[in-house]
């Protein structure tokens, strides 16, 4: 026995609502945002099949439309504060690229650490404290480092294990 809350009445035709749904063919795609479109198409379609003799008031839907809105505007908000954090990481690159190419020539003094292995060959590292002059910025991965050389050797430093930067001297100390 069919009742109002199990029919469905589609072009002037009641239709069992189960039998209906059945007979329609769904593509069903997995999307977790719920956009501008989808939220349009929900809205329309419940202003169509709300009962024309009891409708929904409007200022429901104006309060949807409202928080809606105010969803994509935070959105959109969030997005741009995420662009904005880019471009302020890569000023600060940037500076102190510049800040670090002022210590070409400078003799600076780090931390190093080697890894080698035991006679068993069990990894094991120790930390060996360097000296060099430094001869570049680099660059790696969005990291400035620098380009120490040390006995015609160049070395790739991290700044978090510089210790000391000093002008390069060529008085003798007696």
């Amino acid at each position: 026995m069919a009742n109002a809350l199990n029919t469905i009445t589609v072009d002037g035709v009641t239709y069992n609502a189960a039998a209906y749904e059945a007979t329609q063919k769904k593509e069903v795609t997995k999307n977790d945002d719920l956009g501008k479109e989808t939220f349009l198409q929900l809205l329309v379609t419940q202003l169509q099949n709300q009962d024309p003799l009891n409708p929904q008031d409007n200022s429901s839907y104006i309060a949807e439309l409202a928080q809606f809105s105010a969803l994509e505007q935070m959105t959109n908000v969030a997005s741009n504060l995420e662009d904005l954090g880019k471009v302020v990481n890569n000023i600060d690159t940037s500076v102190l690229v510049g800040q670090l190419s002022g210590m070409i020539g400078m003799n600076i003094d780090w931390v190093e650490t080697i890894n080698e292995a035991d006679e068993e060959g069990n990894p094991i590292s120790h930390q060996e404290s360097m000296t060099g002059i430094v001869s570049g910025v680099t660059i790696v991965d969005g990291v400035p480092s620098i380009t120490a050389e040390k006995d015609g050797q160049r070395y790739q430093v991290n700044i978090a294990n510089v210790a000391n930067v000093y002008e390069a001297t060529t008085e003798v100390i007696e």
